[in-house]
């Protein structure tokens, strides 16, 4: 049934993401100078919202660009639809998923914004929109950049200021776009439409006590920074929850495999039950509605040894999944923990009976390689969809190897590689990150 669900697309779901390209397009070009095609996109864009409370709104944005006049109100119209088609393409993704996974899924909260875009951003996006992709020099994306140590300075304003530094680092990168070959179209303009409409949501949260039985660890590295997302089960009473939580610090780009682990020395009770496979023995943690685990060491302690693919297989089914932040409602941000069995690999892509899903590259912070997920019959993975198609991130394997049963899981090495070549390399590479952690308390001495 799983495989049937991901090889049948939701009806109207290629049309819905023609009409984002089509927008997309128009912002390469730039809003301010739209040609006949990038006109007639967006007023088949204007045409979709007709019966919706963004009908006007949208029209109007539409009619002002014809005209050539545009305001920051017009782009969050603008902005709002997009964002609204890639949600509705989320959703009947996700309702398919779970249907197959005979998931159950808990409502929306209700939330509101307690913060709006900070002028400074809405200028610079705007002037974005105007100049199209297409348009952006050196100068233009410096100015997005000359943003981020003021935002920074707020912490309401903290998560649009990243958000906003990664944006204009990657136009700097490839300014002048005018001389590259292609375009991300669709990552930039996700990244222009989520900074336009990002605000503070004030979603509920309460404290929760029970078992925390983590199922994997996603392993994220980005040059300046890396996170571990922990996906589990929250056993709190009679009720299970499907949960993550994350952890961060920020980094150079010379630390990366296992020496990045080090950076997370702060979160001992985390790691050693990624590393040991333990339960976490949770009392007062914050869980926002939307299932995300507000970590803290002091509220969180050693539980038992677990079996992360017992623990799948006994209690994922039935597990009650958070709903998704209206933000996070886009296709390439769906992430759902799946336990797969009996399958095959062959040339990079796991075959379930009929439907071959890619494997995305495995970050080498732990002993999960290529080659271990081949011989596996058996994984815990995330189910993921991007450029128009499923695929399958592995948090932890079963496999056959030499004719031994081996199993291997991405936070193995959480507190350290346990194989001699890996542990000996690691040693060397983070000699690097004590180098840099004793320079750092220096400069803070002073």
């Amino acid at each position: 049934m799983l495989a049937e669900a991901l090889s049948s697309p939701p009806a109207g779901l290629a049309e819905a993401l023609a009409l984002v390209d089509g927008f997309d397009e128009a912002l390469v070009h730039g809003l301010g100078r739209p040609d006949e095609s990038h006109l007639q996109s967006l007023a088949d864009l204007a045409a979709v919202f007709a019966d919706s409370p963004l009908a006007t709104p949208v029209a109007e944005a539409v009619a002002k660009i014809e005209a050539g006049s545009i305001t920051d109100e017009h782009l969050v119209a603008l902005a709002g639809a997009r964002a609204a088609l890639l949600g509705a393409a989320h959703d009947a993704l996700l309702a398919g998923l779970d249907q197959a996974l005979s998931r159950p899924r808990a409502d929306l909260p209700e939330t509101a914004p307690s913060s709006a875009v900070p002028a400074g951003i809405r200028s610079w996006l705007r002037e974005l929109a105007i100049t199209g992709w297409r348009g952006v020099d050196h100068e233009v994306a410096a100015a997005g950049a000359r943003l981020v140590p003021g935002l920074l300075e707020d912490p309401r304003h903290r998560r649009p200021a990243v958000l906003i530094d990664g944006l204009a680092a990657e136009l700097r990168a490839a300014a002048p776009v005018a001389t590259q070959p292609q375009v991300p179209a669709r990552r930039w303009a996700d990244l222009w439409g989520r900074a336009l409409l990002m605000s503070q949501s004030q979603a509920s949260a309460r404290e929760v006590t029970g078992r925390f039985l983590i199922l994997g660890a996603d392993l994220r590295e980005h040059p300046t920074a890396f996170q571990v997302q922990v996906h589990g089960l929250l056993e709190e009473g009679e009720e299970v929850r499907l949960v993550r939580t994350s952890v961060t610090a920020a980094k150079v780009d010379t630390i990366t495999g296992a020496s990045a682990w080090r950076l997370l020395e702060g979160f001992p009770v985390l790691l050693d039950a990624l590393a040991k496979h333990r339960s976490v023995e949770l009392a007062g943690v914050p869980l926002t509605a939307f299932g995300d685990l507000i970590w803290d060491e002091s509220r969180a302690s050693a539980g038992e040894v677990t079996d992360p693919f017992a623990t799948a297989r006994v209690r994922l089914a039935g597990a009650l999944a958070a709903p998704v932040a209206p933000l996070e409602r886009h296709p390439a941000a769906i992430l759902e923990p799946v336990l797969l069995e009996g399958y095959t690999v062959s040339d990079g892509e796991i075959d379930l009976g009929g439907l071959s899903l890619p494997i995305d590259p495995l970050l080498a912070a732990g002993p999960l390689t290529a080659a271990m997920v081949g011989a596996s019959t058996t994984c815990i993975a995330l189910l993921r969809h991007d450029a128009g198609r499923w695929s399958v991130r592995p948090l932890a394997v079963q496999a056959t190897v030499r004719k031994k049963a081996v199993e291997a899981h991405t936070g193995d090495w959480a507190l350290g590689p346990t194989e001699p070549k890996a542990a000996k390399a690691e040693a060397v590479a983070g000699a690097a990150v004590e180098v840099l952690r004793e320079r750092a308390g220096r400069l803070l001495r002073k």
